[in-house]
């Protein structure tokens, strides 16, 4: 079940904070994290501030971890609100159907969910809010689980 990455986020349909689109190159990531959020979920509200910390701390250790957030928010003004608050990218507000395959070949059926994936668009974790939280010294050891 591995995710072709073209097919979901090439052209144009990953942005950077502003909304600038830019080109998602995988292959330059040793991983490659799909969060599934939204901006009026309590949970969610309260873990990305840990996921940030994390995402942040590997950065600074020169690990090559990228995140593209999938919004489940009901309104582009609510999303724009939200992932201004983040540090990594996003898949466009825009693609509401990309969105909704990307949810269904994950099975996400609550956020927030984390779902890891190599570089070859295969899963490493679909259980990456636990990684994350469990992750202390920041080793991504559960990588090569």
């Amino acid at each position: 079940m591995a995710l072709n990455f073209g097919t979901y986020f090439d052209g144009g349909k990953v942005v950077k904070a502003g909304g600038e689109s830019v080109a998602f190159k995988p292959e330059d990531h040793e991983v490659i994290g799909l969060y599934f959020s939204a901006h009026w979920c309590p949970p969610c509200r309260g873990f990305t501030p840990e996921l940030a910390k994390y995402y942040n701390d590997l950065k600074a250790k020169n690990r090559t971890l990228e995140i593209i957030f999938i919004s489940s928010d009901k309104d582009e003004t609510a999303f724009k609100e939200y992932f201004a608050e983040m540090p990594w990218l996003a898949l466009d507000f825009r693609h509401r159907e990309t969105k909704n395959e990307l949810a269904q070949k994950f099975g996400v059926s609550g956020i927030p969910t984390l779902v890891f994936l190599k570089k070859d668009g295969s899963i490493a974790t679909t259980n990456g809010r636990g990684e994350v939280m469990s992750d202390k010294d920041r080793t991504m050891s559960w990588l090569s689980k």
